[in-house]
Parts: C-alpha cells; sequence; structure tokens
C-alpha cells in the first residue's frame, strides 16, 4: 500500500476553516501533502460532512469553494466502497460513534496511517486505529 501523510476527519478541517487551536497543525500537514509529498485522505462521507457544515453556516457556494480549495491542495478524496463501508459498518456495530466517523476511522485502519482528530468520540476506539489527537 502506498505512503500517505495521515487521515483527516471533519473535525479537523472545520477545526481549520474555523481557526480553532488545531488549525496551525492541520494547516502543517496540508502544507507538505501539497509540497507534492504523501497526500492526506478524507472520505467522501467525511467531505460531505464539511460541505453540509460550511452549506449551513455559510453558503452552497462556500462549501463548494471549500471542498474544491481542499482538492486543489493535495487532500485526497476517497469514496466509500465496499471495503471501506465493511471497515466502518464493524466500528459502528462495535463503538457509539456517528457512522460518519466510522469511515475516517477506517480509512485510517484500511491505509495503516493516523487519523488526524481532535474529537474525543474516537477515543473509545483504543488500539483499532492509530490517532494524532489535535489540540482542542
Amino acid at each position: 500500500m502506498r505512503s500517505v501523510l495521515g487521515v483527516l476527519d471533519s473535525w479537523a478541517v472545520l477545526a481549520l476553516v474555523q481557526g480553532e487551536r488545531a488549525a496551525a497543525e492541520v494547516e502543517t500537514r496540508m502544507a507538505r501533502a501539497c509540497e507534492a509529498g504523501p497526500p492526506l485522505l478524507m472520505s467522501t462521507v467525511n467531505a460531505g460532512e464539511v460541505w453540509y457544515q460550511i452549506a449551513r453556516q455559510h453558503s452552497t457556494a462556500g462549501a463548494d469553494e471549500l471542498v474544491a480549495r481542499l482538492q486543489r491542495i493535495g487532500i485526497e478524496f476517497v469514496p466509500a466502497g465496499w471495503d471501506l463501508t465493511r471497515i466502518a459498518a464493524d466500528f459502528k456495530a462495535r463503538f457509539r460513534l456517528a457512522y460518519a466517523d466510522c469511515f475516517a476511522a477506517a480509512l485510517a485502519k484500511l491505509h495503516g496511517t493516523e487519523l488526524l482528530t481532535g474529537d474525543p468520540e474516537f477515543r473509545q476506539l483504543g488500539k483499532e486505529v492509530s490517532i494524532r489527537w489535535l489540540p482542542r
């Protein structure tokens, strides 16, 4: 499997957009991905979650622009095919996580990379997924 820089969940991207404490680290990772390094991954389910949050708070045009910008700077959106969905569904069956969060965790597990998040709900995954905890 190819090398990736990590997986972003919606919490990480929204922290960046909203200028929260985690923004600097997320921005640094994005810059590394943009410099033709290994890509950062994000499931299309989590990208959709970011899109609807921005559309609700601002506008659909703003949400479209943000998603386009993420793709331009090296975030690779991964569709929810069966392999990814099966792992996400297993996490949902075993843990009390939002279904969209299960896709972020499943993507990190599938690619053997770390999940970048500050969302405390992921703590219950224990050793299932490597997590890079972002400041809250």
